[in-house]
């Protein structure tokens, strides 16, 4: 399998392309701000062609992209319901002006094909296998996607601003609730295997296994206790 991944934009958020192989068809996740160009840099590196664009939540670091990616290459963008109306209204979904001063060179809006994604399902997209979690918390509509393991590579699940290396998404934006958070990531991270990979929406590669031991949210959930004063991250 490969997956090539670069930090994109002025809020250095993590794109990342899934496919079988080079030179076969591939998906592209959260291409956010200033994303295009590196899409196509790595369509090109390793001649693949994408299927489809598929979003871990709604936040304009990480769709600021989605119409030109999707228009450029005609294929559909998957989004939870919740988080839909923030590729057209940026500026609602964050309920003040981060980063505002940059909306002058976003393309917001939806692109053509939009396609809602639910809790449980099983995308097969590019000869690939991706299992939907709705994981509210950062945002109402934020999503993971898990990819099973293989006899090649370990289980890999796409975080999105659920779980970083060492923290978690920021809870202070509309939509944002830690409540939410720790339940999110009791459900959704606590049960995966320590061997998992995490990519996640900003930030280093790391392991369920690591967080485990290191993380003080994960940590705390884990023991059953209430919410951290540790640092968290995202837009």
């Amino acid at each position: 399998m490969l997956i090539a991944g670069f930090p994109a934009g002025a809020w250095g958020t993590n794109c990342y392309l899934v496919a079988p192989a080079a030179g076969e068809e591939c998906v592209i996740i959260d291409p956010g701000h200033q994303a295009a160009q590196g899409v196509e840099e790595t369509l090109k590196k390793h001649r693949l062609k994408p299927v489809a664009v598929v979003l871990t939540h709604g936040h304009i670091d990480h769709v600021a992209s989605v119409v030109p990616v999707c228009g450029a290459h005609d294929v559909p963008a998957w989004i939870h319901p919740s988080d839909r109306y923030m590729m057209s209204d940026p500026e609602k979904a964050l309920g003040r002006s981060i980063g505002m001063p940059l909306m002058g060179e976003l393309t917001v809006g939806e692109p053509d094909d939009v396609r809602e994604l639910t809790d449980g399902a099983e995308l097969k997209l590019a000869g690939l296998d991706f299992s939907v979690a709705h994981a509210p918390g950062h945002t109402k509509g934020s999503v993971t996607f898990r990819m099973p393991e293989t006899t090649e590579i370990p289980s890999v699940f796409f975080s999105g601003d659920l779980l970083f290396a060492g923290s978690v998404g920021r809870t202070d934006l509309p939509g944002g609730d830690m409540d939410e958070m720790l339940e999110s990531l009791a459900r959704v991270c606590l049960p995966l295997d320590n061997s998992t990979v995490v990519l996640s929406g900003h930030g280093p590669q790391t392991t369920i296994g690591q967080e485990r031991a290191t993380n003080p949210y994960l940590r705390d959930v884990a023991a059953g206790l209430g919410s951290t004063d540790a640092p968290r991250r995202g837009m």
